[in-house]
This record gives C-alpha cells, structure tokens and sequence, in this order.
C-alpha cells in the first residue's frame, strides 16, 4: 500500500468516525456514558475535522445526521468564516447554499437558538446576516415566530438588525412587530390576530386558546386552569407530535375518545417510540391498530425500496441496555423496532426473519430486559441463509463477551469467503471514549443510526467503513449526496 492510499484510507475513516457521531450523538446521556463524556467527546471531533476537512465537514449538512449537529456545523461554518477563503471562493458558495438547505429543514426553534449561539459569540458578519436574512424572510408568518419564539425574533432583529418582514409579505406590519417586540404596551390592540391573543390572554382566559399550545400553557397556569380541561380543550391548535405527547392527558387513548392522534400519519421511529411507552396491556388491546400503523409508516419510508432486498435476516437488541437514559429514554430498542417493520418492507414477500436477543418472537411486546447474547441469535439468523443480515444493536455483546465477533470472523473467512450474505451493523449510540460507534468485528461495517427511516442509507454508507475505500471515493459519494440535497431545496422541496 503507497503512502498515499495510506493516507487516504485514514482520512476516510476519519470522516466516517465524525459522520457516525454526528448521526448518533446529541451531547445527551447514553445508557454507559454521562451527558458530560459525550459533548467533550463531541466537540473534539467538531473541531478536528473543521480544521482537517471543511469540505467534508461542511458536505456533511447534505447527509442524514441529526438537528443538534446540523446546527452546531452552521455555527461553526459561520463562526469561521474567514477560513473558508483558504478553500477558495468555490468553497465559500458551497457552504452559503449547504446551510441555507439544511437551515430550511431545521425546526425554528433550533434555528432561532442558532441565533442566541452566534450572538453569544459575538458573530454577525456579511455573510452570517445575509444566510439568516433569506431564512427569516422565507418564515410563513412572523406573527407567529413573534408569539412562540419571541427572544430568539428579538435576537435576529436586534444582534443582527435583519428586518421584520417576510418575502411574501404575509403576517403583521413591521410597526406591529416592533411594537410587539421591544415596546409591549404601547398599543391598545394588534390588527394581527395572534399578537391580539397574546395581549388578550393576559386578563381574557378565553383568548389563550387562540394561541399555540406551548405559549397557553403558560397563560393555563397562571389564570389556574386544571390541566386536563385545558388539554382537551385546546387538543384541535396542537401540532401533531403536541398532541401525541399529550394524548394520555386528554384522555384520547380511551376507546372511543373523540379526539386521538392520527398515527397513520406518524413517522416510523416516533411511533415505535410510542408505542413502547404503551402498558403491556394497552398494546395488546390496540394491537391491530399499532401494527398496522407501524407497517404503514414502514412501507412509507421504504419507498421505492420496498420488496427488493430480496431474504432479510435481522438481529434485533432489546437487552437491559436498549432502555438508553433519563434524557434519550428507550432510543435503541424504538430504532430497533422501527427497523424491525422497515427491513420487512423491504425484503420480499415472506422472505423476513427477526431475532431478538431476548428470545421473544412478539415484536409489539418487546421490552428492555437482560443480557446481550448476540452471538447465539447470529447463529440463528444465519442458519436463515438471507441474502442480506441487519444488525441492530449498541454493540455490547455479554453473553458471552465476544462471541459475536468470533461468530463473525469465522462467517467470513471460513464459511462465506464469496460475500454472498452481505452483513451490516448499525449502531444507535454513540461510544465518547473511542470517538465512535462501537463495533462488533472488523470485517462488518457499522454505522450509526438514529431514526430507524434512514436504515436504507445508512446501510449505502457503511460500505465505506470496511476500510476498503479511500477518501475520493467517499467524496464521490458525498458529491452525489449533496447534488440530490441542494436538488430537493432549490428546486422547491424543501420544507
């Protein structure tokens, strides 16, 4: 091997350690490791791979990593703006149109905490107001931003001196904004109907359910509206995860309930979540209802894959482990049950099989419990003979320690030497001290995973952790993943 390849082979690992966390890892508490281990461990890589590869740190907006990093590469892009120059001018447009994408995809919340972040630093060049100029004009109604994210508006239009108007011109007057904003008192009434709600809601108890549901709680409470007559009666502004989440408050997971959250609507992994958040019990009484919610979520995500993997094998962890954190509560075993419905989509008919670690055959009832015998259940799903093995699992295999590697390094040097089962590991959490996702073997790629949803591309991806392919192919794949991302948000599918 040259020492160029060397060092190519090292730069794609490095890459794919930094994408692995950066899909894994929120700076939350992991089952094995405190909040404090995983952001050190977090900003460490942040700060390597800006220094060492901007290009690939800043393509990585186009791939499937979650919110928290997503926001923390636009703020480091825009903090240092000034070393982009270095990368050429080339390098600067890729980075404008890379987070302007991936800022229209964030929640406004992030976005607008996004702002507190810069002003905290004290940033606001030329290119940081012009980014969050287009944003805040591309906001559907600034009414709205001012009611529910009040500071985070106060910021943009004080730190930045952004104006307070949308490019559609929809929502209040500036004046009514500004007045709103930095001047609350000085109008008797807002010609916009949201900010009037607000203002009316301090003395009218009628008006705060004309506000969303985060602000009228806090006017519920203060005006000592019993909670449960509150959810019910403002269920009908509640977004759809609001509702979900307060479903049991209102009384709507009741037979019969008049109003209960629309889960065919629900994306796969948050509805695995829920449904593990159910009573044993509550599961088998709604069992039709949940199964065939979390199929159709499955055939949704599969799309155009489903039915072509062809025999699927999956091992599944629901060992004690799979319960995650205080903050990150039943993460693994939701990822593994949603996989569980999404790799059944996209075998063939009736060419599927599921291990679970616990032994257990009913994948509604699953629960976090015991120890992780990989191993033996590899043995199982292999004896299937499956064109395609899947495991899901945080890699900590205890039953006994180490079998499953053995299991399968023996698989592939002894008995399947012509790759004809292709096996992948996809990890859900993040392991601070080594800087990545822990593996089973060195022969299986492993790769993180957050929403089960994005199996199918996270199973593409891991083909560059077998350390068989350099960087420029890897950047050959970014390219393409970033050309169909900016595709998707300048050519009007964004959201």
């Amino acid at each position: 091997m040259t020492e160029e390849t060397c060092s190519d082979l090292i730069a794609a690992e490095d890459v794919l350690l930094f994408v692995n966390a950066a899909v894994t890892s929120t700076g939350q508490r992991e089952f094995r490791s405190e909040a404090h281990r995983q952001r050190l461990s977090l900003d460490f890589l942040h700060e390597y791979v800006r220094v060492n590869y901007r290009t690939v740190y800043a393509a990585s907006l186009a791939l499937d990593i979650n919110d928290h990093n997503a926001a923390r590469i636009v703020e480091q892009l825009l903090r240092t703006a000034g070393e982009a120059g270095e990368w050429g001018q080339d390098q600067k447009r890729a980075e404008g149109r890379l987070i302007a994408a991936r800022l229209a995809l964030l929640p406004p919340q992030r976005v607008y905490r996004l702002f507190r972040a810069l002003r905290a630093a004290k940033v606001s060049n030329r290119r940081t107001r012009a980014i969050l100029r287009d944003w805040l004009a591309a906001r559907p109604d600034l009414g709205h931003d001012a009611v529910k994210y009040r500071d985070g508006l106060k910021t943009a239009a004080r730190h930045f001196h952004l104006p307070l108007k949308s490019a559609t011109g929809a929502g209040p007057a500036a004046g009514e904004l500004g007045d709103f904003l930095f001047a609350p008192g000085v109008r008797p009434r807002y010609e916009h109907g949201l900010l009037d709600a607000h203002r009316r809601a301090h003395y009218e108890q009628g008006a705060l359910y004309e506000l969303p549901f985060t602000v009228a709680e806090g006017f519920a409470a203060k005006h000592g509206v019993k909670r449960s007559a509150f959810v019910e009666r403002i269920a009908p502004r509640m977004t759809r995860h609001e509702r979900l989440r307060t479903q049991r408050e209102s009384g709507a997971d009741q037979k019969g309930a008049a109003v209960r959250t629309d889960l065919s609507v629900m994306p796969l992994t948050r509805l695995a979540l829920y449904a593990l958040s159910l009573p044993v019990e509550e599961r088998i009484r709604r069992r039709a209802e949940l199964t065939g919610a979390l199929r159709r979520a499955a055939r949704r995500a599969a799309g155009a894959y489903a039915g072509t993997w062809g025999r699927v094998a999956a091992v599944l962890d629901d060992s004690y482990s799979s319960s995650g954190s205080g903050e990150k509560r039943r993460r693994p075993l939701g990822v593994a049950l949603g996989g569980h419905f999404l790799l059944e989509a996209l075998a063939a008919p009736g060419s599927y099989g599921a291990w679970w670690t616990s032994g257990r055959t009913d994948p509604l009832l699953v629960r976090p419990h015991g120890p992780t015998p990989l191993g033996t259940r590899l043995v199982d799903a292999l004896e299937y003979a499956p064109d395609r093995l899947v495991i899901v699992s945080d890699g900590w295999d205890n039953a006994p320690p180490g079998l499953a590697g053995e299991v399968l390094r023996v698989w592939r040097t002894r008995l399947d030497r012509e790759r004809r089962t292709t096996v992948v590991h996809l990890n859900p959490v993040y392991d601070a001290d080594d800087f990545d996702v822990r593996r089973l073997a060195a022969s299986v790629p492993t790769a993180g995973i957050r929403d089960a949803e994005d199996l199918p591309a996270l199973a593409e991806i891991a083909q560059f952790a077998e350390g068989r392919t350099g960087l420029a192919e890897l950047q050959a794949y970014l390219d393409r993943r970033i050309e169909n991302f900016l595709h998707r948000y300048e050519g009007g599918g964004g959201r």
